[in-house]
């Protein structure tokens, strides 16, 4: 399987999830090495960013059944609880760690120390929610994880004054695989985040490689293909979790120095942990700067082309530059599916 294509460092999560293009500091050793080239700067950059989807309001509902208390008249509400989480589904997305990029006239090399971590929830198909006999609700939760904590060290080298640039990562990867169940039944309060049971650890590696071409001043196209080679990882199952390749492209338009608009979108449409369940998604967002990067004012929005009831979800967010100093937050919310995006970071450019 591959992975959702996680949102890294809070100007992207502000910019709808866009990043593939524009981004030419430290976070490119995530979002497309190649961006490295684009900009002769020193950059270090400590970030979090977390995302979750509760599809169908799954956590409301484990709630409601905990609180449910059955009675000889109660077997619609009881069948209606079960209807209600037999079709939801929970994922969740999260990264974080500290992130560097520095030069050597043309050459541009660039390492993080990171943690990228995908997980889902789903109902076990063998053990769906149901009514039992005296009018409650019982049924079971799968749920599947992956952390991949890895050390990348990035290269990337810009050609004819920065018209075209191509970069690489190497990447050593831990995977903590998780596999785990839950029980759940009227009148017991279940957390899904204590249940993924413990983590199955192995080492693989993988590469990223990526590319910018800048025709004009103010028009920049990028593309960048993640884990080309696949890593696979053990699973507490005896199963492997497989990372497939990730492509997305990018594009972003200058109409003039201080304002960059851009979009991004997955090219190929990825797996996920939770079954039937595919993300590709499509990225927009703004940026407008005031007094050379003084503050920075970002919105934007995406949506998971593949799930056709999932919404555009609005994002937000701005950056404040005080010499080399910066800090900076982003995050958006769907009001229908009650997802949510959040990151922060602190950084030093010179």
């Amino acid at each position: 399987m591959a992975v959702e294509f996680a949102v890294v460092g809070p100007r992207a999560a502000g910019m709808g999830g866009a990043g593939v293009a524009i981004t030419t500091d430290a976070y490119a050793t995530y979002w497309n090495p190649a961006g490295l080239a684009m900009t002769q700067t020193v950059d270090i950059r400590i970030q979090g960013s977390l995302q979750g989807i509760d599809r169908r309001g799954v956590i409301d509902t484990l709630n409601d059944i905990k609180d449910f208390v059955p009675s000889g008249t109660s077997g619609p509400a009881a069948q209606a609880l079960a209807d209600r989480i037999n079709n939801g589904t929970v994922s969740a997305i999260a990264a974080g760690g500290l992130y560097a990029k520095g030069h050597f006239g043309e050459h541009a090399f660039g390492f993080n120390v990171s943690d990228v971590a995908t997980a889902g929830g789903f109902v076990d198909p063998s053990r769906r929610f149901g009514v039992t006999g005296t009018n409650g609700v019982q049924g079971a939760f799968l749920l599947r994880g992956l952390e991949a904590r890895q050390a990348a060290f990035s290269y990337a080298y810009a050609f004819a004054d920065k018209t075209f640039a191509i970069g690489v990562t190497g990447k050593i990867i831990q995977g903590a695989a998780y596999t785990g169940s839950v029980s759940v039944q009227n009148g017991q309060d279940v957390t899904l985040s204590d249940n993924f049971g413990k983590a199955k650890l192995s080492t693989s590696y993988g590469i990223d490689v990526g590319a910018i071409y800048r025709p004009s001043s103010w028009l920049r196209f990028g593309v960048v293909a993640k884990d080309i080679n696949q890593p696979e990882f053990d699973a507490p199952d005896g199963s492997k979790f497989k990372l497939g390749p990730q492509v997305r492209g990018g594009v972003a338009v200058n109409p003039y120095s201080s304002l960059t608009l851009t979009a991004d979108m997955d090219a190929t449409s990825n797996k996920t942990f939770v079954p039937g369940q595919k993300s590709q998604v499509l990225s927009l967002g703004a940026e407008q700067t005031i007094l050379s990067e003084f503050l920075s004012l970002r919105v934007g929005a995406f949506k998971n082309v593949q799930d056709a009831a999932s919404p555009f979800t609005p994002t937000a967010g701005f950056g404040l530059r005080i010499f080399a100093l910066r800090v900076d937050v982003g995050g958006g919310y769907d009001f229908r599916e009650r997802g949510a995006l959040a990151s922060g970071s602190v950084s030093l450019t010179f």
